[in-house]
């Protein structure tokens, strides 16, 4: 071989040498820049935002901060989503289930979001399910109540990572049963709409077994953001119950109660609320005291003393100069933590890189992680769908700290007030709860 020959050799291969390390650079480079780009939808206008949306919100604002910088404790410390930085493209809600169908088009296929996380609303949930899953691209549904998404359909790239509205309302009759609340009639407010009529169904159902001598009096459906129950409240005063049930929320929650503490309604009735912690703050002194209420799991003032709770009530709380987070803000940021921890292990399995919407499918199925509410099970449609425990407690407005407080609070695993994986949820309650693990 000449010289010549074996000078070029020896050139050429410090060029690739030299080419293969900024190579490595660039993609070092690139890696480093890569984001996981993150659609968020939340209410952020109409009546659902300022009790709902806008805390779901805020708790997105916190956790994704948190994460970003690598702050989170562990097992979230890792930065972003597997080194990767969260980009969140935030969406409102407001404004049906058609708008919604096609804003979650326009996140995947314009903004190219790689995962949404939304939707409150049970019928806006009902109406994108099946559009995520056509598109074969990942949803996580973050609250939304009814339990039909699961029951009524199967999917693959869709998912829930909180407990349906089934647990709110055998928890509240179960919590009622052990404080032997007296209940020969009880009468009832919910909206017409998904959630309402799914909550009204477990209720009486769950009261038939519990209370079977308990008569069902006024029954009301008014519609979703009505706003006004002088109506409504006349006929529950007209109907006298021991007990009033309800599972409005927002604003519609609100307004029934500041319309009805005036006529006194809930002086003679024992008011049971399944989801009524998010107004708490706002109502303050209207709130009455001694209702019986529900956080739709272990969140805000009914939230457990764990670690991640040590970190995200008072860090929320400072991060939103005083305001305290409640279910909506808990129930974002386990829907966070959870994409986070399927992500990551998809990437352990994937070599480090970002997963398709096939591959964070399969690392959430079955998934467990804890929560500052608690352990998340996605136990039930075939791994899509969510289990937790359950808190429920009463209210008092403590004067010195100018503040509702819940007191008596009883806690219920998840088993106790979920159904197991091979029964629909009214079935499950109408057969007795069978298999039920309440100790």
């Amino acid at each position: 071989m000449s010289r010549t020959a074996r000078s070029g050799g020896r050139w050429f291969g410090r060029t690739a040498i030299i080419a293969a390390a900024f190579a490595g650079l660039v993609s070092s480079g690139a890696r480093a820049q890569e984001t996981f780009k993150l659609g968020i939808v939340t209410f952020l206008s109409g009546q659902a935002a300022e009790s709902f949306g806008v805390p779901a919100r805020h708790g997105a604002d916190f956790i994704i901060e948190q994460l970003n910088r690598g702050q989170a404790p562990a097992p979230y410390n890792q930065v972003g989503f597997g080194g990767l930085r969260i980009e969140p493209v935030i969406i409102d809600e407001n404004g049906g289930a058609t708008k919604q169908v096609q804003e979650l088009r326009n996140l995947y296929q314009r903004e190219n979001v790689d995962a949404v996380v939304g939707y409150i609303g049970s019928g806006d949930c009902l109406a994108v399910a099946p559009v995520a899953e056509e598109l074969k691209k990942f949803l996580i549904l973050f609250d939304c109540g009814t339990p039909r998404i699961f029951e009524d359909a199967s999917y693959k790239y869709v998912f829930r990572t909180a407990a349906h509205a089934t647990q709110d309302n055998v928890a509240l009759v179960r919590y009622m049963r052990s404080r032997n609340i007296a209940a020969a009639s009880y009468s009832m407010i919910n909206q017409d709409y998904a959630w309402g009529q799914d909550s009204r169904g477990d209720f009486m159902a769950a009261m038939a077994q519990l209370y079977p001598q308990a008569k069902a009096a006024a029954d009301l459906l008014p519609a979703f953001g009505s706003g006004q129950y002088g109506t409504e409240i006349s006929a529950l005063g007209r109907a006298g119950s021991n007990v009033v049930y309800s599972s409005l929320w927002g604003g519609d929650l609100q307004a029934f109660i500041l319309q009805g503490a005036p006529r006194g309604i809930f002086q003679r009735s024992q008011v049971v609320l399944s989801a009524a912690d998010h107004v708490l703050q706002a109502l303050g002194d209207k709130m009455p005291n001694g209702a019986i209420i529900g956080a739709r799991g272990a969140y805000g003032l009914l939230a457990p003393d764990n670690a991640l709770n040590r970190w995200f009530f008072p860090g929320y709380t400072q991060f939103r100069n005083g305001t305290y987070p409640v279910q909506a803000s808990y129930r974002m940021a386990q829907a966070l933590l959870g994409l986070k921890a399927a992500v990551e292990k998809a990437m352990a399995a994937n070599g480090g890189r970002k997963p398709t919407p096939e591959q964070l499918a399969a690392a959430m199925e079955n998934l467990s992680w804890e929560t500052p509410g608690g352990l998340i099970q996605m136990r039930l449609g075939n791994g899509h769908q969510a289990i937790q425990d359950m808190a429920i407690g009463r209210t008092r407005y403590d004067a010195a700290r100018r503040m509702v407080v819940v007191e008596d609070i009883q806690r219920f695993p998840a088993e106790c007030v979920n159904p197991p994986a091979n029964m629909r949820s009214l079935d499950w309650i109408k057969a007795g709860f069978p298999g039920a693990r309440c100790d």
